[in-house]
């Protein structure tokens, strides 16, 4: 007498993980596919306005950001205090080896003159020649 065994072939309780498998990877590819990904920085800045659109930051650049108190970020990093020589040290060492990168200084429409003129004596010193400033445009 031969007895069937409840776990035999084609049995109800057997679930073929592959096609959930298959949805998942469709659900994780479009998920992957529809996220944006912002670039706003996260120093609150509002910058002066200009007649021309801002050109998109340079390959190469580095960003110095001064906020309305006239705190320094150089590439989003806050330097410890506003001396002369901090914000020199700061680019010198972002700048590693490239002979003349390009500075990019985004001031705050409310920063105070000698702020923007420390950043650029900053990088006039260290022989930085290629200097721009970032605005917004007049209709925004």
């Amino acid at each position: 007498m031969k007895f069937r065994n409840k776990h035999s072939e084609g049995s109800l309780s057997d679930i073929n993980l592959i096609p959930l498998i298959d949805v998942m990877f469709v659900l994780l590819l479009f998920f992957v596919l529809t996220t944006t990904f912002s670039d706003s920085s996260e120093i609150d800045i509002t910058l002066p306005k200009a007649s021309q659109a801002p050109q998109d930051n340079l390959p190469q650049s580095i960003e110095l950001t001064i906020d309305a108190e006239g705190q320094y970020y150089v590439n989003q990093q806050r330097l410890v205090n506003n001396q002369l020589e901090t914000i020199k040290r700061a680019l010198k060492q972002v700048a590693g080896e490239q002979q003349s990168p390009v500075i990019i200084v985004k001031a705050d429409a409310k920063t105070p003159h000698q702020a923007v003129i420390t950043a650029m004596d900053a990088a006039r010193q260290l022989g930085f020649s290629k200097l721009g400033f970032a605005t917004s445009t007049a209709t925004e």
